[in-house]
């Protein structure tokens, strides 16, 4: 973070001498783009209110105007270091009323900074709203139960401004902090995969987007991995295949997407295609483009249609089983010679994928499995290709899919001209690929690389090891889930409550400007309707994800649940996780069920016990900032919710350390 990220930058003295016309001149110029007369005329306001207000901290501040946020792509009307304080200052010109959204606005750039800027860590940062024609004075001054140093939004009208200002200061202490020290400080962000995706569509590179402090894997070394990988091939003229792996949550959708916003050109060879069968995902990142590159469009004064713009974004991301039905049409090679396969692991297995063409297309002789047949599509290439797995383990949570060794095993019986670059953790037990990998040794042309893997997740900039408490916690480690769990519960709240409305409640008290927050289930949780949560009953991802809270359909409204099936991949900030019976305390190990006609019965087969732990695995590693469970206290008048079902795992999840209330 520096002083090029604003438009305007000075000590509070100059910038009160200097007249408005030339320190608009100076916004305009470094805007990039044509100014708007509404543009202009909102400049001129906010700088005459504040050559006013701000007159008598002339020596003692530093002002930026149009701060970009690079994290959330946008920019702080006005930001303020004066002595100890960082001040956000978002004005509303022309507007009398502070609406939510707003104050969510100027909170989320506070806690934008607070979170990832790391100067801001420890200083007070106030978020101040302006409403122009507002006549109100300013609100209270007050402090959150989060108890960091982000105060309240407080809602003033331009004349009280400087008051409000001198009572921030009053109430605050700390050191005073020096503007050009902390403008200079690292900015560590680490985004949502939604953010994370708009901001390479809008052609940030992923080392913008990446932690660069030594206790992380910077995401730009797998990247850089990967894309010598792909010029290697194309300048030998080879084939060749890689598999990334990466703890939950830790940037291996974002590689894929680096690859393949880097290669954006349809006119270039190297040009990608990102490739998922997870379809909610897919849905929402393509929803998500399209809408922030018209939102980024409108506010250069164009205008794009909804259409168009749909397409173009589709032209690089796609469900992969379109890229498949396409390709067995298609004799010919894909157009693209770099093919990422994202969440590889989830791919059919030959059992599958032959029963869905003999059902679904009339194929009874089809005999490959997913990968196979994927593989074959880009061999097609006469020249050269590539093609990038990024793998997840214990992800897999449905009926058919192969994990990473039907990969390994195509690649070791039909291309053995083919470059295998391996990450060397591909062998960890929960990949289930050891066999595979030890067959596939006997390969000419196999290398591991270590910089194929991510190792820590990114998801939770609160608590990184949160995957390894879920992990103890459903090996039923106890000892090893307590202690993981002792070492993230500082700073990454995990509580546990028998009572869903106080579950709901605790969401909404934790959540501060749009912080999403959201009810997720597993998707055999049959029996908590009469918690009025029903995972048969149909909702839509991409409003679920996307919406804001005035959406009924929003995570926000705590109607709709998502399963595991919606959420593998994504994030929230905060969730609620409800627990039912389905999977529930053994002795040693869990016990699983499902819930058919009036009753339970249990799941003997190991693969569909596999995935519904997985399904949890999913469920309890989707938070960022924290999370709640519920377990249901049982009801005696329904043998179908039995206390003794729901007993064992709350005092299970007691047992290892969680709070409960």
């Amino acid at each position: 973070m520096n002083i090029g990220r604003a438009y305007y930058s000075s000590p509070l003295g100059l910038f009160l001498r200097r007249s408005p016309d030339s320190i608009l001149g100076e916004l305009a110029r470094n805007s990039g783009f044509a100014i708007e007369l509404s543009q202009r005329d909102a400049w001129i306001r906010q700088i005459k209110v504040l050559q006013v207000q701000l007159a008598a901290w002339a020596t003692a501040g530093h002002i930026f105007l149009e701060f970009v946020v690079p994290r959330m792509g946008r920019r702080i009307d006005v930001l303020l270091v004066i002595k100890n304080v960082l001040l956000i200052v978002e004005f509303k010109v022309g507007e009398s009323v502070f609406s939510r959204a707003a104050l969510d606005q100027v909170w989320d750039y506070a806690l934008d900074l607070k979170n990832f800027h790391e100067p801001s860590h420890a200083v007070t940062i106030a978020p101040v709203l302006v409403a122009t024609e507002a006549e109100v004075g300013f609100s209270s001054i007050a402090t959150s139960h989060h108890d960091d140093g982000v105060l309240m939004p407080i809602k003033t009208d331009p004349s009280s401004l400087h008051a409000c200002i001198e009572q921030v200061l009053w109430l605050s202490d700390g050191p005073e902090i020096d503007a050009l020290t902390w403008v200079q400080g690292r900015y560590k962000p680490t985004p949502t995969i939604v953010e994370a995706a708009s901001a390479l569509y809008g052609h940030h590179s992923v080392a913008d987007l990446s932690r660069s402090d030594a206790g992380a894997k910077n995401l730009s070394v797998t990247s850089e991995t990967v894309d010598q990988v792909i010029r290697s091939a194309r300048s030998h003229h080879r084939k060749a295949i890689c598999f990334v792996t990466g703890v939950p949550g830790a940037g291996k959708t974002l590689v894929g997407l680096d690859i393949a916003t880097k290669h954006m050109d349809a006119r270039s060879d190297l040009h990608s295609v990102y490739l998922s069968g997870n379809g909610p995902l897919v849905k929402i990142l393509c929803e998500a483009l399209t809408r922030d590159e018209i939102a980024r469009a409108r506010s250069q004064g164009l205008r794009l249609r909804v259409g168009e713009t749909r397409k173009a974004v589709e032209a690089f991301i796609q469900n992969v089983h379109h890229f498949r039905d396409a390709y067995l049409i298609d004799p010919n090679p894909p157009v693209d010679h770099v093919v990422i396969f994202d969440e590889a692991q989830r791919a059919w297995t030959l059992e599958q994928t032959s029963k869905f063409m003999a059902q679904k297309k009339g194929r009874s002789d089809f005999n490959r499995s997913e990968p196979e047949f994927l593989i074959s599509c880009v061999d097609r290439h006469p020249d050269w290709a590539v093609v990038i797995c990024l793998v997840g383990g214990g992800q897999e949570i449905n009926t058919g899919e192969a994990g990473i060794s039907e990969w390994l095993q195509a690649i070791e019986r039909h291309y053995p001209s083919w470059e295998v670059h391996v990450s060397p953790h591909l062998t960890d037990s929960e990949y289930a690929a050891t066999d595979a990998i030890a067959s596939l040794q006997r390969h000419a042309h196999i290398v591991f690389n270590e910089g194929l893997h991510l190792a820590v997740s990114m998801r939770s900039f609160r608590a990184e090891h949160v995957s390894a408490f879920v992990k103890h916690l459903l090996d039923r480690d106890k000892s090893q889930a307590s202690e993981a769990l002792q070492a993230v519960r500082q700073r990454y709240p995990i509580v546990i409550t028998r009572d869903l409305a106080k579950a709901k409640q605790w969401l909404k008290s934790q959540a501060r400007g749009t912080e999403r927050y959201g009810i997720v289930v597993s998707s055999q949780a049959e029996r908590l309707k009469p918690h009025a949560i029903n995972v048969r009953s149909p909702m839509d991802p991409v409003h679920w994800f996307l919406d804001e809270k005035d959406d009924v359909r929003s995570s926000y409204y705590l109607e709709d649940v998502a399963t595991e099936f919606h959420v593998q991949g994504l994030e929230l900030d905060w969730a609620c996780v409800v627990w039912d019976a389905d999977l529930r305390v053994g002795a040693d190990d869990w016990r699983y069920h499902q819930f058919v006609g009036n009753k339970w019965q249990n799941i003997h087969k190991r693969e569909r016990q596999l995935y519904l732990k997985n399904a949890y695995r999913v469920l309890l590693t989707r938070a960022r900032q924290g999370m709640v469970i519920v377990v249901p206290p049982g009801d005696p008048e329904d043998p179908t919710r039995d206390a003794a079902f729901y007993d064992p795992i709350f005092q299970y999840l007691t047992e290892v350390g969680v709070s409960a209330f």
